[in-house]
Parts: C-alpha cells; sequence; structure tokens
C-alpha cells in the first residue's frame, strides 16, 4: 500500500502536478492539504478520470484537506467530532483497506507571540484527545499531513539560527513529541535518517530550492503495528521543481499491508 501526502497550496493552481504525479506514482491513497477550494469548486472530475474517489472538504482561498483514493473512503468524518461548529476545514478522516487515515493541516502559528501562535498549540492539544477518544495506539492508525513543525534540528537548514521560530519552537516541539508518545512512529525517519532532506522551501527566500534552505514540515507517522509494515519512505522533490510548483512536496510511504 503506497500513501502520499502533499500541500498542494491550492489544488487548482496546483491540479496539473498532481494528476502528473498520480499518474507517475499510482498511489493508493494521496492526502491533501490547503486545497484553498469551496467544496462545489473541488476538481473532482479529472481526478476521478484517473480512477481515484475524492472525500474532501475546504473553504475559499484558505486551508481545505482531501483524501484521494483508490479504493471507496469509508466512515468519512470531518473535524474534531467535539461539537465546536467553528472548527476550520483543517482535519479529514477516512478508512481505507481497514486503515483509518487522519489527514491533518495544523495551523501555521504566525509568531510565537501570537493569538494564532496560542491557537496552534491548542489545536495540537485537542488533537490529541481526538486520538485518545477515538483510537488505540495498539491498532494499525495513520497520521499524515502538514504538521507544520520541523521535529529535529535535522529537520531545518539552520537549526540554531531558526529555534524559536514559528515551526522549529520548543513548544511545538513539545505538543508533537507528546502527540508522538502516545503511539505515533515517524515512517520517513525510521527508513531515512540522513540531514537535508526537506519539504518545504519558502518562496519568499531566493533561491531556496537550489541552495537547499528547506524545513521538513510533512509528515507520515503510524502506530507501531503499521510501522513496523513499513518498507520504504521518501521524499518526491520533482514536483517542487515544476512549473509553478507549491512552496512544498510530496512524502511517500509504503507499507505491506493487503
Amino acid at each position: 500500500m503506497k500513501i502520499a501526502t502533499f500541500n498542494a497550496n491550492g489544488i487548482r493552481a496546483r491540479l496539473p502536478i498532481i494528476l502528473e504525479w498520480l499518474d507517475k506514482e499510482s498511489p493508493d491513497v494521496l492526502c491533501l492539504q490547503e486545497t484553498k477550494v469551496q467544496d462545489v469548486d473541488f476538481p473532482r472530475e479529472p481526478i476521478e478520470n484517473l480512477g481515484y474517489h475524492c472525500a474532501f472538504r475546504g473553504q475559499k482561498a484558505y486551508n481545505g484537506v482531501a483524501i484521494l483514493s483508490k479504493r471507496p473512503p469509508e466512515k468519512v468524518s470531518l473535524g474534531f467530532g467535539d461539537g465546536d461548529v467553528s472548527e476550520e476545514p483543517r482535519l479529514l478522516v477516512a478508512t481505507i483497506n481497514n486503515i483509518p487515515i487522519v489527514n491533518t493541516y495544523v495551523p501555521q502559528g504566525y509568531a510565537p507571540e501570537s493569538d494564532k501562535f496560542r491557537y496552534k498549540l491548542e489545536w495540537l492539544q485537542r488533537l490529541g484527545s481526538y486520538f485518545v477518544r477515538y483510537f488505540q495506539p495498539d491498532i494499525p492508525l495513520l497520521w499524515v499531513g502538514d504538521l507544520n513543525v520541523a521535529p529535529e534540528p535535522i529537520d531545518v537548514y539552520d537549526p540554531k539560527g531558526l529555534l524559536g521560530h514559528v515551526g522549529f519552537h520548543p513548544d511545538e516541539h513539545e505538543a508533537l513529541s507528546a502527540l508522538k508518545a502516545w503511539g505515533f512512529v515517524d515512517v520517513f525517519r525510521r527508513h531515512e535518517s540522513g540531514s537535508k532532506m526537506y519539504t518545504f522551501w519558502d518562496y519568499r527566500i531566493p533561491n531556496a530550492v537550489p541552495r537547499n534552505l528547506g524545513w521538513r514540515l510533512d509528515h507520515i507517522l503510524a502506530t507501531p503495528p503499521l510501522a513496523q509494515k513499513s518498507t520504504r519512505a521518501w521524499i518526491d522533490m520533482s514536483p517542487r521543481l515544476a512549473n509553478k510548483p507549491s512552496d512544498h512536496t510530496f512524502v511517500v510511504a509504503e507499507f505491506e499491508v493487503d
């Protein structure tokens, strides 16, 4: 089973890249974040023409998540399910091949002193409560998406200079560590231990990609019973080099499951 995640930064703008990648790599599941489109405008037809089912939740110009899968998604749910109707379209869950997949677009946080940063930490805390309420760490479960946190010094291009910035802040590291401690394995790091392996390069930094000034913000995590069945994980750089790319690229993992 091949699983991938990609922050599209606008699915309509990035649709040619997504369709080409689906056709080339043929993943069983592709999770998307920052689709930035209302549900009525989601470009499902060209995706379905490639043989994929679409589950999605979005809004105009911001946020938005989607799960594309070869098999019909089951038990699709939106949000934390805790009754908070103000929740933005950042969390989408579907069961595929009997494996629940939690696709998240974690809030970016803006600046450590801002209300948006506090909201990000609260959001991650709510996510932890969500996992406790609905899942168990000894049962196969996938958590994927743009987590907007680089976990370790090797996951950013300048760990000393960036420490304390949003995306590489001790409070975020603590929040992510708590979630992992519940029962998640970083599948990419299970297979790749090297440095300078990133998934995001800021548009605002001149020549960020050729200089490899990146961050590893996009992740595929699994509970131990499923992580043990992972056989490979990698970052596909080629879409970031395409015409009119997202500022993120694809992360992929393969599992030996039926």
